[in-house]
C-alpha cells in the first residue's frame, strides 16, 4: 500500500507553526483495524495529536479510543512503526507541552506575580456586588470600591484569575478567533503601590522570560500622549521604536464612564506573521495580530466639566487572556481550539458524528457556538444564576436556546440514558464540569444541580421550539392571505421574523428557508432593525463598569469604620461623628427631622446578610443625666465599607456633631431577629438532610415578624414534607443545643464544612455560627445562645418564585405567637360569621360554594336563553348577498351579551338561518371590553372563507385580536365605542368578499 510522506520539518498549520515536527522518516500506512497506538493519551485526549495529523493530511484522524481513521469511505486504521515514533516523540516532550496548557499558564502567571509580592485572591462570582452590571464583565470589577476609595486596601498589591461573562458581541462567537462570551482574565493590581515602570517590566517579563515568547513577534501600543510610557518601553524595556504604536484616545485611554477615575493604557499584541514587515502596520488586523495583555495606569479623575485631575492614590489594573495566551502558546488559529475549549466541542463533535477537522465553515461555527456558551451557562449556573425571562436569568436562557439550536441544526440527538428524556446539554455539559476543576472546584459540588437544570430548561425550549413552528405555519398563512387580499407580494414581517428568533430560538436563515418554500419573502431590513435595537440595549445593560468618585466619599475621608460592639452588648456610649440630613452634611439637627447618624462605635447590627438592621434610640444626657435629646433609629446600613449609617427621626432636642449618646438597640425585636437566623440555619440543615444535600441558599430574608429562605430545588415540596422539616427542626429547638462562635481564617472554615452564606463576601478571616451536630456556616449576624431561646418553628408557606427557585417563609419564637393569634382571632369572626363551630368551618364554606357555583350555572344558563331570545328577534334582519349563489348575512350587535352567551347566540342563528349562511356579532358585555364572533356555514367555507382570518382585522378596529376554525372564531378588544365602526366595516366586508365569490 502506498505510503503518505509528512514533512521532515516544521510546517506552517493554519498559518502558524506545528508544534510536532514530524522527522523525514516518517510515513503513515493504511490498513485494516488492528491494535491500536500506544503510548500517546495524553496527546489524543486534549485532542492535541487529533488536530495535528489531521491538520496535515485531512484524511487522517485521531480518535478518542486512541486508533487512527481513514476518511475514504471506510474505518480503516492507520499503523506504522513511523507512527509510533511520533507518538513516543509526542510523550517525550508531554512536560513541555504540559506547560502550556490552559491551567498551566493560568498557575504560571499567578505564581509569577506572587513572587513579586502580590497576595494571589480567589475568583469573584459572576454574580457581582455592584447594581450598575448585570454580571462580572471585567477582572477588574471585584476591586472596583477600593479604585474609587470606597473601602480601604486589604492588600497594596494582588493577582487574580478572574472569570468574566460578557455577552454584547454575542453573534460573534465562533466567527472570529476571539471572541467568547467566557473568558478568563488574568491581573494583576497595585492599589497606590507600584505603577507604570513595574508594571510595564513585570509584563515584558512575564511574555518573554516566563512564557519565552520571542520579543520580535511582539509590539505595543501607548496612548498617544503618553510619553512616560513610551520611554519605558523603548529604553528601560528595550522595545524597537518601529515596534511601538501610538494610538489615540477611542484605542489607548480607558474611562470608566463620564466621569469617575481613567487613564492611559498600553497593550501587547502577538504578532502571527512578523514576515509582513513594519511599514503600515495596523494592529488591529485580527488575521496579523492579537492583543493578549493591557495595562491600565489610573491616574486621574475626570471631572464633571471634563478636566483631569491626578488621582491621590495612582492604581493599575490589567488584563492577560488566559484564552488568547492559550492560543499563542499551543500555536491553534483560534481559541476554541485549545485545550480549554477543544474538549467541549470534541464531545459535541462526537455526539453529532462529526470530525471538527474536517467539518465545513458552517458546522465548525455552530460547534464553536456550543463550545464557548456552554463554558458559560455551567457556571453561571454554578454561581446560581437559573434561566428566566429577566435580568441574569435572561443571559442564561438565551446562550441555553442558542446551544439548543446549534446542536439541533448539527443533528445532535439526545440519548434516553440516566433519567435524561431526550436532553443533550447535560451530556456535553459533563465535559465542561470535567474541566472546571482548576477554575471553580464548586462547579464539581454543584454539579447534579447544574445538570438537570440544563435538562429542565433543554427540554422545556424544545417544547417552544415546536410551538414556534406552528406559529411560523399561522404567519406564514396570514401572509399569503393578507396578500391576496391586498395584490401584493407575499412577505413575513421582520417584526415577526425576529420575534421567532428571539422568543422560539428560530434562526433566521432557517424561518427564510421555510418561507420561501412556501413562496414567502422576509423582510431581513426590518429584522435587522429589530435585531440591532436589541443588541443596542444589551451593550448598554452589560458592558460598562461604571465608577465615579462620589462626593460623599470626602465626607468620610476623616472618619474611622465604625466599631460593632453588638454581640456582646445591646447598649454602649458613643461619640456622634457625622450628621447627614439628606444626604448632607450638617453640625446640628434639631427635632423633628431626619437624619442619618455616623457613630465611632455601636450596638446596632447593620443591615447584611438577609438581617434587617436593629431598631432602638439614642440619647443623649445632660447635667445630672436628664435627657436633652432622643433620636428613634429605625434602620442600620452599612456604607462606604464598614461605616454604619443610622437612619432616623429626632423626637426631642437637638444633636450636634461631637455629642456623646447612648446608643441602645430594641432588645426584643433583636430576640425576635436572632431567633429567626438561628432558625434559617437549622431550616437550611432541614433541606440538605430531609430533600436533598445538592440544596444551596438563593436568598433570605430575616426580619422582626417572620423569616424567608430562598433555595434552589425544581419541585414543590409536597404537605408531607414540609411536615417533616418541621418535626425535625423543632426537635433540634427541643434538644436546648448551645451554639458555638469562633472566628478563624476563612481556608479553615471551608475545610471544616463550613457553608457560605449567598451574597456575602468574606474577608481572611471570617465568623463561623455553629449549631454543634446540626449545621455550621459562616455567618456574621445575630443569633440565639441555645436552640431552646427559639421556642417553636413554624412554616406558613412554600411556593415557587423563579424556575428551580422555591421560597420559604416561617415564623418562630415570639413571632409565631402573633401569627397563631392573628389566625385565632380570623377563626372566630368566621364561625361568628357562618354561626357554626370551628370544626363545621370546612364543610359550611364548601357548602356555600356548591351553592355559589350551582347559582352562577343558573345565571349563565338563563344569560344563554336570553341571548338566544335576542338573536331570534334579529333573526329577521339578516340580508342575502350573491348572484349565482344566494347567501343569508347578519351582522349586528347584541348589546351587554357576554362571550360565551354572545357565542351560544350565533350558533342558534346558523342554525335557523341555515347553510348558506355567515353572521358576525359583536357585544359590550362589560366596561372596556368588546366579544366579537364569527360563524359560516359550510357552503361559506368551501367559497374560501375562513372566520377566524375575517375576524382578526375587525377586533384589530377595537383594540384587540382573536381567531379561531374556518367555520367559527371568536375575538375581543378593549375599546367599545369602536364596536359600531368595525361592526359596519364587518358588513361591508362580508359583502364585498361574498359578492365576488358568487358573481
Amino acid at each position: 500500500m502506498a505510503a503518505l510522506k509528512l514533512p521532515h520539518s516544521p510546517r506552517l498549520i493554519h498559518g502558524r507553526q506545528s508544534l510536532v515536527p514530524f522527522p523525514a522518516s516518517t510515513m503513515l500506512f493504511l490498513k485494516p483495524p488492528s491494535s491500536p497506538l500506544s503510548n500517546y493519551s495524553f496527546a489524543t485526549s486534549s485532542g492535541f495529536l487529533t488536530r495535528t495529523l489531521a491538520l496535515f493530511s485531512p484524511g487522517i484522524v485521531v480518535c478518542k479510543n486512541s486508533s487512527l481513521r481513514g476518511v475514504w469511505g471506510n474505518q480503516s486504521r492507520i499503523r506504522s512503526a513511523s507512527v509510533q515514533h511520533v507518538a513516543e516523540e509526542l510523550m517525550e516532550d508531554q512536560s513541555k507541552y504540559s506547560l502550556v496548557s490552559g491551567d498551566s499558564i493560568r498557575q504560571r502567571f499567578l505564581d509569577f506575580y506572587a513572587s513579586r509580592g502580590h497576595k494571589i485572591l480567589p475568583s469573584a462570582s459572576l454574580v457581582p456586588d455592584d447594581p450598575t452590571v448585570l454580571l462580572t464583565i471585567a477582572g477588574m470589577l471585584p476591586f472596583k470600591p477600593i479604585f474609587l476609595g470606597k473601602i480601604p486596601r486589604q492588600v497594596p498589591r494582588a493577582t487574580t484569575a478572574q472569570r468574566c461573562i460578557r455577552t454584547n458581541d454575542v453573534e460573534n462567537v465562533g466567527r472570529t478567533a476571539r471572541h467568547h462570551t467566557f473568558f478568563e482574565m488574568l491581573g494583576n493590581f497595585s492599589f497606590g503601590d507600584y505603577f507604570k515602570k513595574e508594571a510595564i517590566q513585570w509584563s515584558w517579563e512575564l511574555s518573554t522570560k516566563e512564557f519565552q515568547l520571542p520579543p520580535e513577534r511582539l509590539w505595543i501600543s501607548v496612548y498617544e500622549d503618553d510619553d512616560e510610557a513610551f520611554e519605558i518601553w523603548h529604553k528601560e524595556v528595550g522595545v524597537p521604536v518601529d515596534h511601538i504604536k501610538r494610538m489615540g484616545a477611542d484605542d489607548n485611554f480607558w474611562m470608566s464612564g463620564a466621569t469617575g477615575p481613567c487613564g492611559p493604557c498600553s497593550e501587547i499584541y502577538y504578532d502571527f506573521h512578523p514576515e509582513r514587515g513594519t511599514a503600515d502596520v495596523d494592529l488591529g488586523d485580527d488575521t496579523r495580530f492579537i492583543e493578549f495583555y493591557n495595562l491600565v495606569f489610573m491616574e486621574y479623575n475626570k471631572k464633571d466639566d471634563g478636566t483631569l485631575e491626578p488621582l491621590k492614590q495612582k492604581n493599575i489594573d490589567t488584563g492577560l487572556g488566559l484564552e488568547r495566551m492559550a492560543r499563542i502558546l499551543q500555536k491553534v488559529p483560534n481559541n476554541y481550539e485549545t485545550d480549554l475549549i477543544y474538549p467541549i466541542i470534541e464531545k459535541a463533535s462526537a455526539l453529532a458524528n462529526i470530525s471538527y477537522p474536517l467539518a465545513d465553515e458552517q458546522k465548525k461555527l455552530k460547534l464553536k457556538v456550543v463550545g464557548d456558551h456552554l463554558r458559560a451557562i455551567v457556571y453561571l449556573i454554578s454561581d446560581g444564576v437559573l434561566p428566566s425571562n429577566i435580568g441574569r436569568g435572561y443571559v442564561v436562557r438565551r446562550l441555553i436556546r442558542r446551544v439548543v439550536r446549534a446542536g439541533r441544526s448539527l443533528g445532535i440527538k439526545g440519548e434516553r440514558r440516566d433519567n435524561l428524556e431526550g436532553a443533550v446539554l447535560p451530556i456535553i455539559a459533563e465535559k465542561v464540569i470535567e474541566l472546571s476543576t482548576h477554575i471553580d472546584p464548586d462547579v464539581k459540588i454543584k454539579a447534579p444541580r447544574i445538570l438537570e437544570e440544563l435538562k429542565k430548561e433543554e427540554l422545556n425550549f424544545v417544547q417552544t421550539l415546536e410551538r414556534g413552528e406552528t406559529l411560523l405555519e399561522k404567519m406564514l398563512a396570514d401572509a399569503s392571505s393578507n396578500a391576496e387580499n391586498s395584490g401584493t407580494v407575499p412577505c413575513l414581517s421582520g417584526k415577526d421574523a425576529f420575534l421567532l428568533y428571539d422568543t422560539f430560538g428560530f434562526p433566521v436563515e432557517l424561518t427564510t428557508e421555510i418561507a420561501e418554500e412556501q413562496g414567502v419573502t422576509v423582510d431581513m431590513n426590518g429584522f435587522d432593525i429589530e435585531m440591532e435595537t436589541q443588541r443596542r440595549l444589551s451593550r448598554a445593560a452589560h458592558n460598562v463598569v461604571k465608577l465615579a468618585v462620589e462626593d460623599g466619599t470626602n465626607l468620610t475621608n476623616n472618619i474611622n469604620k465604625t466599631e460593632f460592639v453588638g454581640y456582646n452588648t445591646l447598649s454602649t456610649q458613643a461619640v456622634v461623628e457625622s450628621l447627614m440630613v439628606n444626604g448632607s452634611p450638617v453640625i446640628q439637627v434639631s427635632e423633628g427631622n431626619d437624619i442619618e447618624v455616623l457613630l465611632n462605635k455601636t450596638p446596632f447590627y447593620a443591615e447584611s446578610g438577609g438581617q434587617i438592621g436593629d431598631h432602638g434610640f439614642l440619647y443623649v444626657t445632660g447635667g445630672e443625666k436628664q435627657q436633652t435629646a432622643v433620636v428613634e433609629i429605625k434602620d442600620v446600613q452599612k456604607s462606604l465599607g464598614d461605616l454604619f449609617i443610622h437612619k432616623g427621626t429626632i423626637k426631642e432636642g437637638v444633636l450636634e456633631v461631637g455629642r456623646e449618646v447612648e446608643a441602645a438597640v430594641d432588645a426584643k425585636l433583636r430576640q425576635r431577629a436572632k431567633v429567626h437566623h438561628t432558625a434559617t440555619h437549622l431550616l437550611q440543615a432541614a433541606l440538605k438532610k430531609l430533600i436533598s444535600q445538592e440544596i444551596s441558599q438563593a436568598g433570605s430574608l430575616v426580619a422582626f415578624d417572620r423569616l424567608r429562605f430562598d433555595f434552589n430545588y425544581g419541585h414543590a415540596l409536597t404537605d408531607t414534607q414540609l411536615e417533616d422539616i418541621e418535626q425535625l427542626i423543632n426537635g433540634w429547638i427541643e434538644a436546648s443545643t448551645s451554639l458555638k462562635t469562633k472566628v478563624m481564617p476563612l481556608n479553615d472554615a471551608k475545610e471544616a464544612g463550613a457553608i457560605a452564606m449567598f451574597g456575602e463576601k468574606y474577608g481572611e478571616q471570617v465568623r463561623v455560627v455553629e449549631v454543634p451536630g446540626v449545621s455550621m456556616e459562616l455567618c456574621g449576624g445575630t443569633h440565639v445562645s441555645n436552640t431552646s431561646e427559639i421556642r417553636v418553628f413554624k412554616i406558613i408557606s412554600e411556593q415557587g418564585i423563579a424556575s428551580g427557585v422555591r421560597r420559604i417563609e416561617a415564623v418562630a419564637g415570639e413571632a409565631f405567637i402573633e401569627y397563631i393569634n392573628v389566625r385565632e382571632s380570623q377563626m372566630k369572626n368566621l364561625c361568628s360569621m357562618l354561626k357554626v363551630k370551628a370544626e363545621e368551618v370546612t364543610t359550611r364554606v364548601e357548602k356555600l360554594l356548591e351553592e355559589l357555583r350551582m347559582s352562577r350555572t343558573e345565571v349563565a344558563n338563563l344569560r344563554t336563553k336570553a341571548a338566544k331570545y335576542k338573536a331570534l328577534m334579529i333573526a329577521n334582519k339578516a340580508f342575502e348577498v350573491g348572484t349565482s349563489q344566494k347567501i343569508r348575512v347578519l351582522v349586528e350587535s347584541l348589546d351587554d351579551v357576554d362571550a360565551d352567551s354572545l357565542k351560544a347566540a350565533a350558533e342558534n342563528l346558523i342554525d335557523t338561518l341555515q347553510d348558506p349562511a355567515a353572521v358576525i356579532l359583536g357585544s359590550c358585555p362589560d366596561e372596556g371590553k368588546v366579544s366579537l364572533v364569527a360563524a359560516f356555514t359550510p357552503a361559506v367555507v368551501d367559497l374560501g372563507i375562513q372566520a377566524g382570518k375575517f375576524i382578526g382585522p375587525i377586533a384589530k378596529l377595537c383594540g384587540g385580536g382573536g381567531g379561531g376554525r374556518p367555520n367559527f372564531a371568536q375575538a375581543g378588544g378593549r375599546k367599545p365605542e369602536n364596536l359600531p365602526s368595525a361592526l359596519e366595516k364587518a358588513r361591508e366586508d362580508i359583502i364585498s368578499i361574498l359578492s365576488e365569490k358568487t358573481s
